[in-house]
């Protein structure tokens, strides 16, 4: 009987090992935000951010935009193509009265080294689900910042801002955000006391300047 007893165990814990391992990548993470949602019903017709890691490190985002029914739905270490991905379970079903988008960074930054114009089709497609699926929300992108720890890619990175900036001045009810100027010195160069060690993440310094830029964009 016992015999019997630890080979389901057995069975059982390697079943959870495969279905741990088969996962899609990031899949804990929207989990986690369908338990978030199930515990604390979140807040009708949010002004929803999303995106990478940036947005998952701003610990006190609700707290920068007080008044303001923020939802946080930022995963680290996502692409463009994760958003994209997960749209329908983090996006869509919150009906955002504003999407607020920080992604395409680690898309620039990943061993496939895409190109610049890849990235803006990939924001591209995402701009399209969230305006066909959503066509009163208001879309607005923050600028992809200067990471000292990216520098070779500093290129590229700027040539994606000025083509999205380009892409929505087309479109209706959307903004592009721009931080990228305001994480500079006087002589334009990266400001590495605004970064954690790592150079890529923020200090709170970084993100008070974050807030004074993105608050007049957000909807009352």
């Amino acid at each position: 009987m016992k015999k019997v007893f630890f080979l389901i165990l057995f069975l059982a814990l390697n079943l959870e090992s495969v279905k741990a391992q088969t996962a899609p990548a990031f899949w804990p993470d929207i989990v986690s935000f369908k338990k978030q949602d199930e515990s604390q019903r979140p807040p009708a017709n949010p002004i929803l951010f999303v995106g990478s890691s940036s947005f998952t490190r701003w610990n006190n985002l609700q707290k920068s935009f007080p008044g303001y029914p923020i939802l946080n739905r930022g995963f680290g270490g996502s692409t463009l193509v994760d958003v994209i991905k997960y749209a329908y379970d983090i996006i869509l079903p919150y009906q955002p009265k504003q999407v607020v988008i920080y992604c395409g960074e680690n898309d620039l930054a990943s061993a496939d080294s895409i190109s610049s114009d890849e990235a803006v089709r990939r924001f591209k497609t995402l701009f399209g689900i969230i305006r066909s699926n959503l066509p009163t929300a208001r879309i607005s992108y923050v600028s992809i910042k200067p990471s000292p720890s990216r520098a070779l890619i500093q290129g590229k990175v700027k040539q994606v801002n000025k083509d999205i900036k380009r892409f929505l001045r087309k479109q209706k009810n959307s903004d592009f955000i721009d931080i990228y100027g305001a994480m500079l010195d006087k002589e334009g160069n990266m400001r590495e006391e605004l970064y954690v060690q790592d150079r890529l993440h923020m200090q709170p310094e970084g993100y008070t300047i974050w807030q004074s830029i993105i608050a007049p964009y957000l909807l009352k």
